[in-house]
């Protein structure tokens, strides 16, 4: 439950921020250029609303509502979410969105997701300069990768080097490293101390390649005890930090990533146990430990989460990681460079969305919640908001009616052809993008409760 409510403050705090900076984008040009605005609202408000204020003097109306899908700017004579059709039919005024020059409503409308993308730029940047860029580089990763089946096929072999493609070094290990990969007709790996190339075809499945368990590459961790837990059945076979786990039920394991692979198994069986007996059978095996320069054997039962009871090394523990210190006029260009290449990444992904299986992977608010860490972090949780801000810039500016990006298409429509779209069309759109957006939000949030049930993953 702490862990829920840890990550429920961090989402809803993220998501208030960026819906805020979002909506302030279009009160700025639209107080920029004149045009009132009626209501400032955080969240949306049907039937009541949380919080309100009226400043004296003031046409704006500010307020939280009670549905946390958004926010929305109210703007006077701008056919939107509201659908305010009887204010549409009043005479156009001076103050109002539909009475100015099309270049100045095509700002107030591209406002939010310029906001958007300049937070995102700026929280980069800030995160450079608090905490430098500090990562473990792939080439310095000395004991190599363990491999999927898949990854074999094509001629990678478990204690690979990962160096780099024809597009350049890889920098760390991570999505960017796998696009490059998926997009590759060669890699450059070191194998045994010599250094070699794989060709590959150019077109692997990035969606698969991260999703098949176990996926394409992992961090090789060598199988050996770094602590024993007290009570486990690594400690009752007599395990000890700097034993090394050889064998599984017969079968040799060379790494930590095969015998966590080799556990994995024993799930399905354990899944159809129906009485205690079924489940302890499910759960015994036997394992074979390098112990004191000999071989150990013992018959062990695992934990009901099927866990053996050691921790091995961390990544950060085994190898010694690459940091770039950023002053703070530097941290500005990486920080513009990180969010295009992070914005570069996301769209490039999207062509999976349109697939069976990545329509699978879309998910709604529980899967962004889940996102954030456990445990509070500032570090995660601005490099998250970050990347949510660059998502939430994108999608709005997609050209789908009753998206930001619905407005600017009619926009340019109009200053191209010098003719402004009728105000029963754009009602109509605005109707047929709400029920398109409120469709996407039921299938992407009913994915997460379809995987919350185990019925889809």
């Amino acid at each position: 439950m702490e862990i829920f409510i840890i990550r429920l403050i961090q989402f809803v705090l993220a998501i208030s921020l960026l819906v805020l900076i979002h909506e302030f984008g279009h009160f700025f040009f639209s107080k920029l250029f004149g045009i009132r605005v009626e209501k400032f609202y955080i969240f949306f408000d049907p039937w009541f609303h949380l919080f309100e204020y009226k400043p004296k003097n003031s046409h704006t109306r500010y307020g939280v509502g009670w549905l946390p899908l958004g926010g929305y700017c109210k703007i006077s004579g701008m056919i939107d979410e509201s659908f305010d059709k009887e204010q549409m039919k009043q005479p156009p005024q001076p103050w109002e969105f539909r009475t100015k020059p099309a270049w100045q409503r095509l700002l107030v409308m591209v406002g939010g997701v310029m906001m958007n993308f300049l937070l995102a730029i700026f929280i980069y940047s800030m995160i450079l300069f608090s905490w430098g860029d500090s990562y473990i580089a792939t080439k310095d990763m000395t004991h190599g990768m363990a491999f999927n089946s898949d990854a074999k096929a094509l001629g990678f072999k478990d204690g690979d080097i990962l160096v780099g493609t024809e597009k350049g070094a890889f920098k760390e290990f991570g999505v960017d490293m796998f696009r490059d990969i998926s997009e590759a007709h060669k890699v450059d790996i070191v194998r045994n101390g010599q250094p070699m190339t794989i060709s590959l075809p150019g077109e692997l499945n990035l969606l698969s390649m991260i999703k098949n368990q176990p996926m394409f590459a992992r961090p090789f961790i060598p199988a050996v005890a770094d602590s024993v837990i007290k009570g486990s059945a690594a400690d009752k076979m007599g395990m000890v930090a700097g034993d090394k786990i050889v064998a599984i039920n017969g079968k040799k394991v060379g790494s930590w990533n095969e015998f966590t692979d080799e556990i994995a198994r024993f799930g399905d069986m354990l899944a159809t146990a129906k009485t205690p007996v079924d489940s302890m059978k499910a759960r015994s095996t036997t394992i074979v430990i390098e112990h004191d320069a000999r071989l150990d054997t013992a018959d062990v039962v695992l934990s009901p989460e099927l866990t053996f009871g050691i921790y091995v090394k961390s990544l950060a523990s085994l190898y010694e990681p690459t940091t770039i210190e950023y002053g703070f006029f530097e941290s500005f260009p990486a920080g513009v460079k990180y969010g295009v290449n992070v914005l570069r990444g996301y769209v490039d992904d999207l062509k999976y969305v349109v697939t069976a299986e990545g329509a699978k992977s879309v998910g709604g608010f529980g899967a962004i919640a889940s996102m954030f860490p456990a445990t509070w972090d500032w570090y995660v949780f601005w490099k998250m908001t970050a990347l949510l801000s660059i998502m939430l810039a994108f999608m709005n500016i997609l050209p789908i009616p009753a998206l930001d990006g619905g407005h600017v298409l009619f926009l340019l429509y109009e200053i191209i052809t010098r003719r402004k779209p009728s105000e029963n069309f754009l009602i109509y759109a605005e109707y047929a993008g709400f029920i398109f957006i409120l469709a996407l939000l039921i299938f992407a949030n009913g994915n997460d409760i379809l995987r919350w049930l185990g019925i889809m993953w």
